[in-house]
């Protein structure tokens, strides 16, 4: 008989897999990003807010932002799990954490949809 010692939190694979994912969402768009930049060549301010007017694109920068996010938050969240031992301290690092990139979140929805 395997006896089991359950520590942390085991979020293991689910993680694992976020954060493969969302690593995925942001090369994939750094690369598009690329080649659009490469071929409109947005020169001025107008440029600019031509490009990021079309509604996909502030899309496709949402997601972008919503991965980038969400992938700080598991492994900064790991990194307070690992190395922040007194619970109150940990727990409010992860609150700051959260409530740091939910606000940031908010700030890039509102920078994309103010154009």
């Amino acid at each position: 008989m395997i006896n089991r010692t359950v520590v942390g939190a085991h979020y293991g694979l689910k993680d694992w897999i976020i954060q493969r994912a969302t690593a995925v969402i942001m090369a994939v768009y750094s690369t598009l990003m690329l080649a659009v930049l490469l071929i409109v060549r947005p020169g001025t301010f107008e440029a600019w807010q031509g490009l990021f007017a079309n509604g996909v694109i502030k899309f496709l920068t949402f997601l972008f932002f919503v991965s980038l996010f969400y992938h700080a938050w598991i492994g900064i969240r790991d990194i307070w799990m690992d190395y922040v031992k007194p619970t109150g301290l940990r727990l409010g690092l992860h609150v700051l954490t959260v409530t740091l990139l939910v606000g940031y979140t908010a700030w890039a929805a509102a920078i994309l949809w103010r154009l």
